[in-house]
């Protein structure tokens, strides 16, 4: 993801930080210390709760009695100029920014040089990503990837823009990239095939749900166009992409300079006069704030977009029945009924955790040409001190939200501000979720320096490294209460072989391991990394770490799971003098520009990816 740095949750909710010091304290009344509390609940979350799941065989991998045997990449070997991977493992380097996938297929050369040929090819900022199968072979696939973001001197190689060619090769690295991949002799390379396409912000795209034709949109009758920000992802049951809006705000700016005041709704989503810098306002008058011709564009992002891997030509929908807010990602499942149900966190500072819930079996909502995403509630979480919790619904029909909005869609395009109403609990920017096969879903809380109650003895005040908490949902995943507790506290991992800060990426594989990728400041002399974890024993083991200046991001794997897909993002944040990757030189040459990719990676014995 990338960072803003604003904080723009201004409601007096109760913090995250209160609840979890309450509810350690009741929990561990004896123990004399939050930071006792801490450990408590450390050993409690990774391995007494799942003891019993372990002695019933539940999670393991068939055949064996650990679900993970790799040996991992040590401390010493974690902070290179090039990725370090487990001596069990190797990788391959797959779809490079600039890759071409498109024709007339133009080669990168040092960073596209014209949004023409950037249209072609695969974009910057590789981030969530899934892998659609078209053989049973799980040797042939689509890969829908997500470019979350560009810098101006990366991509173009200057500030910020000096003209609209300029801003239009910026959006043409930003987007989705949906391209056929293929294994063939031990090694994957692109199929320059009809799936092949890329998505930017310039794409037609369409509205669907509730937020459809709302005037808050704007001029009805002006096309709606694109996706960018892009973060990570889901897939859903019936075999399509859902690509995650995340820090849209940062790409709007206003030619009134200083002299823009943006309203209270959009000062709640962080939009300002110059944005994130990129500048696109000064020649694209979409993004200017203040151009009436293009009233309520920035309320055209911040969505769910739903893409069809399997056919070129459909365009991509945003689901607004699932809100607006910065999407880190989405976990789907099916819960009681056969209702999807999704869960997602809002990437900032004190924001929340939501929950999506469709009307009925989503089976025969597609059978009856509704999509399951576009009738449905919202809900978002509130963390109770005793360990429980309330999903609180996010409707017109609340008095509470009914004297604040005017309809349904209103509530959806300011959904953030819908919840500050609702009383839900200020998280620690909540990042991806995902579902565990016991039921448990998991988020990760990356960071929160901004916590002000700071003391030796509550590691999470302020919240330097981050945790994961996990919880269970009533009836199925679809009820509106929950059971809490906290998985692992980063801190208590720092000094050892298990040490990681910033979990960003997160995913729950079939046999119950859980894979976590970090973006931030690591410790330890460590790159930012991959690893996974054994919520029945504790273990933790790295399997993967970058290059200086990278974040691990995006995982997805072929059917069979044993050919695992990974991302670098940023790698060496665009200096040449941090790292080359991918080309591997052991000392950085400051000229060969990095670039982002994704990483293939297999056990060298051909065995399931985490064993």
């Amino acid at each position: 993801m990338t960072v803003d740095d604003f904080v723009s949750n201004r409601s007096d909710n109760r913090p995250f930080e209160d609840v979890l010091r309450a509810r350690l304290s009741r929990r561990t009344v004896m123990a004399g210390s939050l930071a006792a509390a801490a450990t408590t609940f450390f050993a409690q979350g990774t391995a007494g709760a799942a003891v019993a799941s372990r002695a019933n065989g539940k999670g393991m991998a068939k055949g064996q009695a650990d679900l993970i045997g790799f040996e991992p990449v040590t401390l010493a070997n974690g902070g290179g100029v090039n990725p370090s991977i487990s001596p069990d493992y190797q990788y391959q380097v797959l779809i490079p920014w600039g890759t071409p996938i498109v024709a007339p297929y133009p080669e990168h050369v040092n960073g596209s040089k014209t949004a023409a040929d950037q249209e072609k090819q695969i974009g910057i900022g590789h981030d969530g990503m899934w892998f659609f199968p078209l053989s049973r072979n799980s040797d042939r696939g689509v890969i829908c990837l997500n470019h979350e973001f560009g810098r101006n001197t990366h991509v173009y190689g200057k500030a910020g823009p000096e003209s609209l060619e300029d801003v239009r090769l910026s959006q043409a690295a930003h987007g989705v990239s949906v391209v056929e991949v293929a294994e063939s002799g031990g090694s994957w390379d692109v199929v320059r095939g009809g799936y092949n396409r890329r998505i930017t912000p310039n794409t037609p795209v369409e509205f669907a749900g509730p937020v459809a034709g709302h005037p808050a949109l704007g001029d009805t009758s002006r096309p709606s166009f694109g996706t960018l920000n892009n973060c990570s992802s889901g897939y859903t049951p019936w075999g399509t992409y859902v690509t995650c809006e995340e820090n849209f705000n940062g790409y709007f700016g206003s030619t009134l300079g200083e002299d823009f005041v943006p309203d209270a709704a959009q000062e709640r989503y962080g939009f300002t006069d110059t944005g994130f810098g990129y500048g696109w306002e000064n020649y694209d008058g979409r993004w200017d704030l203040s151009n009436p011709d293009y009233d309520g564009e920035y309320n055209r992002f911040g969505w769910n977009v739903e893409i069809d891997p399997m056919n070129p030509d459909a365009a991509p929908i945003k689901r607004t029945a699932m809100g607006r807010f910065k999407h880190e990602g989405v976990a789907f499942t099916v819960g009681r009924g056969g209702r999807v149900v999704a869960y997602m966190g809002d990437d900032q500072r004190f924001d929340y955790i939501y929950k999506f819930v469709s009307d009925s079996n989503y089976k025969s909502m597609l059978a009856r040409g509704m999509s399951p995403l576009d009738h449905g509630k919202l809900y978002v979480a509130r963390f109770d001190e005793d360990g429980t919790g309330q999903w609180l619904e996010l409707t017109i029909d609340d008095p509470a939200l009914a004297a604040a909005f005017a309809d349904q869609g209103e509530v959806l395009i300011n959904a953030r501000v819908a919840a500050d109403i609702l009383g839900a609990t200020p998280m620690d920017r909540p990042e991806w979720t995902t579902v565990a096969p016991d039921g448990q879903v998991y988020c990760t809380l990356t960071n929160n320096s901004r916590r002000t109650e700071a003391d030796a003895a509550n590691p999470l005040a302020p919240n330097a490294d981050g945790h994961i908490i996990r919880w269970t949902d009533t009836d199925q995943f679809t009820g509106t209460s929950f059971e809490w507790d906290i998985y692992i506290i980063a801190e208590t991992t720092h000094g050892t072989e298990q040490s990681f800060a910033d979990p960003d990426g997160l995913w729950a594989d079939p046999d119950g391991r859980i894979w976590i990728q970090t973006d931030g400041g690591q410790k330890d002399g460590l790159n930012n990394q991959m690893l996974v974890s054994d919520p029945a024993t504790g273990q933790i083991s790295r399997l993967l770490t970058g290059v200086p200046g990278d974040e691990i991001t995006g995982l997805t794997v072929t059917p069979d799971r044993r050919t695992l897909f990974a991302n670098t993002q940023h790698p060496g944040n665009g200096d040449p003098t941090l790292t080359n990757f991918p080309v591997e030189n052991e000392v950085p040459d400051g000229v060969t520009i990095p670039r982002d990719c994704t990483f293939v990676i297999t056990r060298k014995d051909g065995g399931i990816v985490g064993t």
